[in-house]
C-alpha cells in the first residue's frame, strides 16, 4: 500500500527492522545499567522514528549515541540517570546552535568525499567486526541471566544459520531476510525460554521530567557530550546526508535532507529525551544502510517501526526488556554484519590512489582506535599535508 510518498509493505517492514542489531544491545544495555525507565526510552525511540519518517520520507534510523552509551555502560558508577539526562538536553542544544548559526554547513566543507568514505568504511568494518562477535558470543542473549545453562554453541549455530537465511533470501521480495530474521530470532529465543522467568506485566513504567543540577550538566559535558561530538558530525549528519545521496540518488532524494535539518531534528529529539530521562538519540550513516540494505526505501518504514515502539512502550513496558532481549545475540549479529557490509561498500565511488590512502587511512585508524573523531582529525592533517606537499601517492 501507498500513500503519498510513504509504502507500507512487506519490504518497508522489513527494512524497518534492518537496524536493530544496532538499538537494542545498547538500548537494553542502558536501561539495565543506567536505570533509563523503559517505556521513556521506547516512547522517545518511537515518536523521533515517526516524526523523521514523516518529515524526511526517507527510513533514517534512530540510534543511541555510541559514545555516550559506551562510556555510560563503561562506567555505571559515575554516570547516573540525571547525568545522562543532562547529557541529552546539552547535546540537543549544541546541535540546535550548530545549526542555526550555520556553523554545522562550515564545518561541513572539511569533510571531502575521500574523509567521509573513510568513516563509512571504518564504521562498516566495526560494524562487521561486531557483528561476528556476537555470532561467536558464547551467552545466547544480551542478559547473561537467561543464557546460564547452554552450551556455548548454540549462538553461534543460530548465528550461522540466521546468517545463510539472509544470504539466500537477501533479494527476496516475497520473503524478506530482515522480516524472516527477526521473527526466526524471537521464535526461537521464546522456546529456548527467553521469557521463563518474566512475570507478564501490561503498562508503561514511570515518565518523568528530570531534575538537573549544574553538577549534571558538567559532568555530562566532560565526560559524554564533547568526546560524541566528532562522531556525530561525521556519522550522523554529514555522513547520513551523504549516504541519502548515495544510496537514493541526489535526484530523488526530498529537498529538505540536509545537514542542517538532521542537527536540527537530533537536537530537538535529545532535548525532549533528555527532559523526560530518555536514552541520547542519533542518525547515523550505518543505521541508513541497514535499512536501505534490508528493503527500506521509504519514511513508511519509519512509521511502521515506531508505532512498534509505541505499543512496546505504552502496552508492555513493564516486561520491555525481556522481550527486546528475546532475539538472539547470532541473529542481531547477522543483521549487524550486512548492515556493515552494506556501508563499507559505499567505498566504490572513490577514484585515484591519494583519495583511496585518504580513505583507507581514516577506515583503519577508525577500526583501530573505534574513534572515528581521531580518525577524521589525522585524515584532515594528512590531507592537508599531501596538497601542500603536492605529493601524489
Amino acid at each position: 500500500m501507498r500513500i503519498g510518498p510513504y509504502k507500507f509493505d512487506r519490504l518497508e517492514f522489513a527494512g524497518s527492522l534492518g537496524d536493530l542489531g544496532t538499538i537494542i544491545p545498547l538500548s537494553v544495555a542502558l536501561m539495565l545499567i543506567t536505570g533509563l525507565s523503559v517505556t521513556t526510552v521506547l516512547l522517545t525511540v518511537g515518536l523521533f522514528y515517526i516524526a523523521a519518517g514523516a518529515y524526511f520520507k526517507l527510513p533514517i534510523p534512530v540510534q543511541p549515541l555510541k559514545v555516550v552509551s559506551a562510556i555510560a555502560i563503561a562506567y555505571p558508577g559515575k554516570i547516573t540517570l540525571s547525568i545522562m539526562a543532562a547529557a541529552g538536553v546539552s547535546f540537543g542544544f549544541i546541535l540546535l546552535l550548530m545549526a542555526f548559526t550555520g556553523l554545522i554547513d562550515r564545518l561541513a566543507k572539511f569533510f571531502t568525499r575521500p574523509i567521509i568514505r573513510g568513516i563509512q568504511t571504518g564504521l562498516g568494518l566495526i560494524l562487521i567486526q561486531k557483528g561476528i562477535a556476537f555470532i561467536l558470543n558464547a551467552e545466547l542473549f544480551i542478559n547473561p541471566e537467561t543464557t546460564a545453562g547452554f552450551s556455548r554453541m548454540v549462538n553461534p549455530a543460530i548465528g550461522i544459520a540466521g546468517f545463510l537465511v539472509a544470504l539466500c533470501l537477501l533479494t527476496n521480495k516475497k520473503f524478506p531476510a530482515a522480516l524472516v530474521l527477526v521473527v526466526m530470532g524471537i521464535a526461537s529465543g521464546v522456546l529456548l525460554g527467553s521469557m521463563r522467568d518474566t512475570t507478564f506485566a501490561l503498562g508503561p513504567t514511570p515518565v518523568e521530567l528530570q531534575s538537573l543540577t549544574p553538577a549534571d550538566f558538567y559532568t555530562a559535558l566532560v565526560l559524554l557530550v564533547i568526546p560524541q561530538i566528532p562522531l556525530t558530525l561525521g556519522n550522523a549528519v554529514i555522513g547520513t546526508t551523504d549516504t541519502c545521496f548515495t544510496l537514493f540518488g541526489r535526484e530523488q532524494v526530498p529537498r529538505q535532507v540536509s545537514n542542517r535539518a538532521f542537527s536540527i531534528s537530533m537536537g530537538l529529539a535529545n532535548l525532549g529525551a533528555g527532559l523526560l530521562g530518555g536514552m541520547p538519540m542519533c542518525h547515523g550513516a550505518g543505521g541508513l544502510a541497514a535499512h536501505h540494505r534490508f528493503g527500506a526505501r521509504t519514511g513508511g518504514s519509519n512509521i511502521m517501526i515506531g508505532v512498534i515502539f509505541l505499543v512496546v512502550a505504552l502496552g508492555f513496558g513493564r516486561m520491555g526488556i525481556a522481550l527486546l532481549s528475546s532475539i538472539p545475540n547470532g541473529i542481531l549479529g547477522v543483521l549487524l554484519l550486512f548492515a556493515g557490509m552494506e556501508l563499507a561498500l559505499l567505498i566504490r565511488d572513490v577514484s585515484g590512489k591519494t583519495d583511496f590512502f585518504i580513505t583507507f587511512l581514516v577506515a583503519g585508524i577508525g577500526l583501530a582506535t573505534t574513534n572515528m573523531g581521531i580518525a577524521f582529525f589525522i585524515g584532515i592533517l594528512v590531507q592537508g599535508l599531501l596538497k601542500w606537499r603536492r605529493i601524489d601517492i
